[in-house]
């Protein structure tokens, strides 16, 4: 296949490939043994590993050549980024090609695997989990120079420290792309991992077939086992360019030293010291290539997709498309925010036992710094809610993995400040996997954030962030302001199989800061769901023309500025206001129609306004109703410093409030 892409390489190069050449043994030698219960992370060199899993050379080249029926991205992703969910082969997930990120959504899966074991061990089991010495395991293939990564040291540390089933292939070619390893690691991967306790390492020959073969079988008849981490360290020449477009020529010059370790000539000659006929060499490899010729060919008059095949999978359907249960049940008590999201977790964790809760500090001993997992650890036991190390890059990243292999992880990041870490994993890995796999494996996870400024948290515990997340497309993202659409939204969002981020305003968990006990509310019932994408008029008002009117959209403790100000002004009856509930999908119908009928609009957020959400959808309001308006729609939100201060006073004049709100209103009414 290498030799038919260096052929035609004007053909084949419209788009980025690369091969494995070199690095063939060390595959094969795996990709033999795994199987269909087996999930495998490979990375882009891996065409060889593919090949050895049942993949068809026809198969790759679809991929190749970016056709409609590449089986595993229908044409949107690169050459040899696979993602399968075939019943006879190794499944494999989804992964960028960003290197070594798949690291920790495949620890994800290890993690997963050997919690469903844990929970079944003793017991009826609530999985399908085979009999010791026949259970998964989970490969990730990695190349040496990725495992500089910081993100490889997060999942090295969690398979160490909760022994899990995972073997990292680590294939050493001594490159990165022109960087050599002395200039760019002070070790190698083999070396790296023995400072991770519990985490087993060899070194082997990959170029040698029956040495990978046989070092393998073992690794992995342990692990079927014995259910505990691997490392495996292959050395392997690199024998083609880095990528199509990243020439060997330009920058080796260890070309001769890597051809003399050209693994195929070894492979030959074990052939021919264990009986196989030069003939019987030579016939098998005629066919390989009069199969590789016919497959390019065919490949090459396929369709490619059509511009409507754009704008499919971006997400999984989900069920939840209406309100429904009882909302304020008769004879409930009222209950904090914080509480309803509390009760929300619990009631899904005793009806499914695929729900997982972890993250920092949501374990027994506290049950998270706003007591958001209370007693759930005593309830559901150290399985099911657990601490994890402070690692957001995993805490957000392992949910891929998890739910791959059928599980629903409810995962936390303790302060929206913190979550930058997580942003490499959120964007990569989570958003783009239902719509980069065509629809075979989205990420069923909920990914809860406490946001906002409150009660002088400085620069640190205090962020707005929607921002940044509203522009990574393939998450959903809601943002409530009170308690009951905090429960309903919660269950709709497990319900829902695609990834969703919910915003939670710490300032408004437990309604101690003045104006806010609006956020307190009836708690709905266990049957309760709210549906994303459905905004809630809070406060409606009708069409006039004898008087000024106005919609505010906003959401959050935006909400609750809004409807004190309304009511401080005595203006009640003269602004509507829409309590956004989600930020993204976003009830744009809603939205618009009440601007068109109030003809003025104010958007409030609690972020700095500049280059904003908030902004941004100020621009669509005015886009979509300008005939209609009376006035530019306006913002308002924090001001646009870097960081919001520690000291009181400094923080009040920073972020908006219920008299700032007051004034815009009405700058807007009189404009």
């Amino acid at each position: 296949m290498t030799d038919l892409y260096e052929e035609n390489f004007k053909e084949v190069s419209k788009y980025v490939h690369a091969t494995s050449r070199g690095h063939e043994a060390i595959q094969t030698a795996l990709g033999m043994q795994l199987l269909p219960q087996d999930y495998a992370y490979p990375y882009y060199r891996d065409d060889a590993m593919l090949l050895s899993f049942g993949c068809t050379p026809y198969d790759l080249m679809l991929q190749l050549l970016a056709k409609k029926d590449d089986p595993f991205s229908a044409g949107r992703t690169y050459y040899s980024h696979p993602s399968l969910r075939d019943d006879d082969k190794p499944k494999i997930p989804h992964q960028s090609s960003a290197t070594g990120m798949q690291a920790i959504p495949a620890t994800g899966a290890a993690m997963g695997l050997k919690y469903k074991e844990t929970l079944s061990e003793g017991k009826k089991p609530p999985f399908n989990v085979p009999p010791l010495g026949a259970r998964g395991i989970i490969v990730c293939s990695l190349g040496d120079a990725s495992v500089t990564e910081g993100e490889i040291a997060e999942a090295f540390q969690m398979a160490a420290l909760k022994q899990l089933p995972i073997l990292y292939l680590i294939q050493d070619n001594d490159w990165d792309i022109s960087a050599n390893a002395e200039e760019t690691r002070a070790q190698n991967a083999f070396e790296y991992a023995k400072g991770f306790h519990g985490l087993e390492a060899i070194t082997i020959d990959g170029a040698n077939f029956i040495e990978s073969y046989e070092a393998i079988e073992k690794v992995i008849k342990t692990m079927r086992e014995e259910r505990r981490p691997f490392l495996v360290h292959a050395k392997v020449p690199l024998l083609n360019h880095h990528t199509s477009g990243v020439r060997m020529e330009w920058y080796r010059d260890d070309l001769e030293e890597a051809k003399s370790r050209d693994p195929y000539p070894v492979l030959k000659q074990q052939l021919l010291d264990n009986g196989i006929s030069s003939e019987e060499i030579e016939r098998i490899e005629t066919d390989a290539k009069r199969k590789v010729e016919t497959a390019f060919m065919l490949s090459k008059k396929q369709d490619d997709p059509t511009p409507e095949d754009l704008f499919t999978h971006d997400f999984a359907p989900t069920p939840i498309t209406e309100e429904k249960g009882e909302r304020a049940p008769k004879g409930a008590e009222k209950v904090v925010m914080v509480d309803c999201a509390l009760f929300a977790v619990e009631e899904l964790m005793k009806k499914h036992p695929e729900c997982l809760l972890y993250g920092q500090d949501v374990g027994g001993r506290l049950g998270g710094v706003f007591r958001e997992a209370a007693t759930l650890a005593q309830k559901f036991g150290d399985e099911r809610v657990f601490n994890t190390p402070i690692m957001e890059a995993f805490i957000v990243g392992s949910t891929v993995g998890m739910s791959a292999v059928g599980l629903k992880p409810i995962v936390e990041v303790q302060f929206a400040d913190y979550i930058w870490p997580g942003l490499n994993q959120l964007f990569t890995e989570v958003s783009r996997s239902c719509y980069l796999s065509n629809g075979k494996w989205p990420v069923s996870m909920i990914l809860r954030v406490p946001i906002g400024a409150y009660g002088s948290g400085g620069p640190y515990h205090s962020s707005s962030i929607e921002s940044i997340i509203t522009n990574i497309r393939g998450i959903k993202i809601v943002y409530p302001s009170n308690g009951a659409d905090l429960k309903g939204l919660m269950k709709a969002a497990y319900y829902d199989p695609n990834p969703v981020v919910i915003l939670e305003h710490k300032g408004l968990y437990w309604s101690k800061v003045p104006g806010t006990k609006g956020a307190t509310s009836i708690e709905p019932a266990e049957d309760y769901v709210l549906p994303l994408g459905k905004a809630w008029v809070l406060q409606e008002i009708w069409k006039q023309e004898e008087v000024e009117t106005m919609t505010i959209v906003t959401y959050g403790m935006g909400v609750h500025w809004a409807y004190n100000a309304s009511g401080e002004l005595d203006m009640r009856k003269q602004i509507e206001i829409i309590d956004l509930r989600t930020l993204f999908p976003l009830d744009e119908k809603t939205i618009m129609a009440s601007v068109k009928k109030t003809g003025k609009c104010l958007v409030v957020t609690e972020e700095p306004s500049d280059n904003s959400f908030a902004r941004a959808l100020a621009g669509k309001i005015q886009e979509e109703c300008f005939r209609y308006l009376d006035a530019p729609v306006m913002t308002i939100g924090s001001e646009n410093m870097p960081a919001i201060p520690l000291n009181s006073v400094l923080e009040e004049t920073m972020i908006p409030s219920t008299e700032k709100v007051k004034a815009k209103i009405r700058t807007l009414m009189n404009y």
